[in-house]
C-alpha cells in the first residue's frame, strides 16, 4: 500500500482536493504550499516501510535482524579464531608469536618437542587461509617454525542469510524433547556450521546421527567433534550420538558455448562457476538431485553466452541423484562452439 505513497501522487491528491476555481499549475500559491508537505509525507511513508522492513524477520538485517531473532532465544553466531599447528626446528615457548602474510600465532599448548597448537591472532575464516614459512616475530633465536595442518577452523561471524535461515527452521518446525528438528537445531548453533541433516534410529533404537556441513555448505571435519560436544549437553539420556561430515559427489559439468563478441572462454567459465554456487549451496540436505534444466538456465544466463551444446552431468543428458550421505561438488570444463 505505502509505495503508492510518492511525492508525485500525494501532490496530486492535495491538489484534487482543492476546488477547481482556484490556481493549481505548478509555480501557483496553492502549489507551492502544498508542494513541501507532500514531499514531508512522502518521506514519512518511506521511513515507515524501512521500519517495517527492519523489523521483519524476512527482510530484516545486520543488529535489526539480531533484535528479532533474541525475541526466539537464537543469536548470531560470533568470529571464531583458528587453531593450527605449527612445526618447528626447535623448541619454543608457550606464548611466543609467529607471523605470516596477514596473520599472526601465538603458541597456546605443547604437542610434542617439535609440534604446537597456535591460535590465530585474527578471527574469522583468514587464519584458514595460509601454510608455510613463518615469520619470527619474538626474535625467537635458532628456530624456524611451519605453519602446517587446521586443527579447528577459524569462522567468520554468521551471515544475516545463515542467521534468517536457522530463524526460520527453529519458529517453522516442531520441536520436542530429543526430535529430528531439536538435533537440527543443536547442530546450527555451533560457530561455523551452515546446515545439518539428522538420521533418526540410524544404528538401531536411541541411535541418531547428524551430519554437517559448515557456512558455505562444504565439508569440514574440524567442526564435528565441536557438534558432538555440544550435543551432548543437552541432547536427552541414553541417546547414541554420530557426528559425521557427508561425503562428496563431484559432478563434471561440460558443455560447449558460442560466446559474444569480447568474451573469452575462460571469462565465461569463471562467472558460470560463480553462478553455480549459489544453486550448490541451495541443494545441500535440500534437494535429492541435481538437475539438468537448471545447470542448462544457469549457463545460458551468463553474461557472454549466446548459445550453448552439448550440455552432460557426468557424460550424462540426465539429472545426478545424490544419495542421502551426499553433497555436490562442481567442475566445469566449457569449449568454444
Amino acid at each position: 500500500m505505502w509505495e503508492n505513497m510518492t511525492y508525485e501522487n500525494i501532490l496530486n491528491d492535495m491538489l484534487s482536493r482543492v476546488p477547481s476555481d482556484v490556481d493549481k499549475r505548478e509555480g501557483s500559491i496553492i502549489y507551492d504550499a502544498l508542494a513541501p508537505a507532500a514531499l514531508k509525507l512522502a518521506e514519512m511513508y518511506f521511513q515507515l516501510q524501512q521500519f517495517l522492513d527492519l523489523v521483519s524477520g524476512d527482510t530484516a538485517v545486520g543488529e535489526y535482524l539480531d533484535r528479532v531473532v533474541a525475541d526466539y532465544g537464537i543469536t548470531r553466531k560470533p568470529a571464531t579464531k583458528a587453531i593450527r599447528k605449527i612445526v618447528t626446528s626447535g623448541q619454543v615457548d608457550i606464548g611466543t608469536r609467529w607471523g605470516i602474510e596477514e596473520t599472526t600465532y601465538i603458541i597456546t599448548e605443547k604437542i610434542s618437542d617439535t609440534e604446537y597448537k597456535a591460535e590465530c591472532e585474527q578471527y574469522g575464516s583468514i587464519g584458514n587461509l595460509y601454510s608455510g614459512q613463518l615469520d619470527n616475530i619474538d626474535n625467537v633465536s635458532g628456530v624456524t617454525a611451519t605453519l602446517a595442518d587446521i586443527i579447528v577452523s577459524g569462522e567468520d561471524e554468521e551471515t544475516d542469510d545463515n542467521l534468517r535461515a536457522r530463524f526460520f527452521n527453529q519458529v517453522r518446525s516442531t520441536s520436542t524433547s530429543g526430535n529430528i528438528y531439536d538435533y537440527k537445531k543443536w547442530a546450527l548453533e555451533v560457530p561455523g556450521v551452515g546446515n545439518a541433516k539428522v538420521f533418526p534410529l540410524w544404528n538401531g533404537p536411541n541411535t541418531v546421527k547428524v551430519l554437517i556441513v559448515d557456512s558455505n555448505m562444504e565439508v569440514d571435519e574440524t567442526l564435528e567433534q565441536t557438534v558432538y560436544d555440544h550435543i551432548e549437553t543437552v541432547r536427552p539420556i541414553g541417546a547414541k550420538v554420530m557426528v559425521d561430515s557427508p561425503s562428496t559427489l563431484n559432478i563434471v559439468i561440460k558443455a560447449k558455448v558460442r560466446l559474444s563478441s569480447g568474451y573469452s572462454i575462460q571469462a565465461v567459465q569463471n562467472a558460470f562457476i560463480q553462478s553455480l554456487e549459489e544453486y550448490r549451496q541451495s541443494v545441500v540436505f535440500e534437494d535429492s538431485y541435481i538437475s539438468y534444466a537448471l545447470i542448462g538456465k544457469y549457463l545460458f544466463e551468463v553474461d557472454g553466452v549466446l548459445d550453448y551444446s552439448d550440455l552432460t552431468l557426468n557424460e550424462e543428458t540426465a539429472n545426478v541423484t545424490l544419495g542421502d550421505e551426499e553433497i555436490p561438488t562442481f567442475s566445469v570444463k566449457l569449449e568454444v562452439m
